[in-house]
């Protein structure tokens, strides 16, 4: 028997989980605290196979999409082991991940033929010089042609950019030239300044006037959300003075126009940490129950 649905209680159907390989990054960005923080013991991450598990049963309670991510999930050492063995253990189960492209060379052949379509890449600016500042590492080249060779394979791209008042603003321009070339999503995150200092607040660029401000450079079209794998992004088609984009821009905005009324995920952490809000600190710890289920919950 089949069961149904996972719902909460503003039912909301869950389909979609979120499940970080790793908490470690090879790159510093500015924005983050990840790449520079302290990080876990090895033995407190999840195996792979316990990661493997949790997809079975996330896959048998009607969880169709899984996102990895990390960190940065292609520095855990073995990666692409996990990805053979979910394509092996959850046939029909839609892989995703989220990376900042770094250590991608060579990697979106493999992609596909595991039945990976779809990836998600960090690229904050198109300047080499700004990317370095951002990240901390002189690889904006090598993350740009990540993304062509994704695009030459036929991985479907979506560009993540944290949206950065007085740091890549001014790129708007050539981020909508990018768009309007090439057929992939560019999407604009607002910043989630982390404490109060006034640097932070004044770094906040809103979806608002992302999209203003690119109005006023190409015609923009909103897409409904129902008609776009769009996740939380408000999605909009180009037309430029030569015609139509072959991408398309989206905003996310986890601060203006909170999306918390769709949302559809679950998210755990590399410590095996069941988050099921982004806004929320509070954790559910399942790895104590895959290492030793018949002790039950701690």
């Amino acid at each position: 028997m089949t069961p149904p649905p996972i719902t909460d209680d503003l039912g909301r159907t869950v389909n979609y989980m979120r499940l970080s390989v790793t908490d470690r990054c090879n790159l510093r960005c500015s924005y983050c605290r990840v790449g520079g923080g302290p990080v876990l013991p090895h033995k407190d991450i999840m195996r792979y196979e316990e990661m493997v598990e949790l997809a079975k049963l996330a896959q048998s309670l009607n969880i169709a999409k899984l996102r990895l991510t990390g960190g940065e999930p292609f520095a855990r050492p073995g990666f692409p082991k996990l990805l053979e063995m979910l394509a092996q253990s959850c046939p029909g189960l839609d892989v995703r991940i989220t990376t900042n492209g770094t250590l991608l060379k060579g990697m979106p052949r493999l992609l596909m033929e595991l039945g990976i379509t779809r990836i998600n890449i960090s690229l904050d600016s198109l300047n080499p010089d700004t990317f370095k500042d951002i990240t901390g590492h002189d690889l904006f080249h090598t993350v740009r042609a990540a993304v062509d060779e994704c695009l030459e394979h036929g991985l479907k791209v979506k560009l993540n950019v944290v949206a950065l008042k007085g740091v890549n603003d001014s790129e708007l321009p050539a981020f909508l030239d990018l768009a309007m070339a090439q057929p992939l999503d560019l999407r604009f995150i607002e910043f989630m300044p982390m404490g109060q200092s006034q640097r932070q607040d004044e770094q906040y660029w809103s979806s608002d006037q992302i999209v203003a401000s690119a109005g006023k450079l190409v015609d923009l079209t909103p897409i409904d959300r129902k008609s776009a794998d769009s996740g939380p992004a408000q999605l909009f088609s180009l037309t430029g003075p030569q015609g139509p984009g072959k991408g398309r821009l989206g905003v996310i905005s986890p601060l203006s126009h909170h999306f918390c009324s769709t949302c559809n995920r679950l998210r755990i952490t590399s410590s095996g940490r069941l988050r099921t809000c982004l806004f929320s600190d509070r954790e559910y710890r399942l790895l104590p129950l895959l290492r030793s289920p018949q002790h039950g919950p701690e």
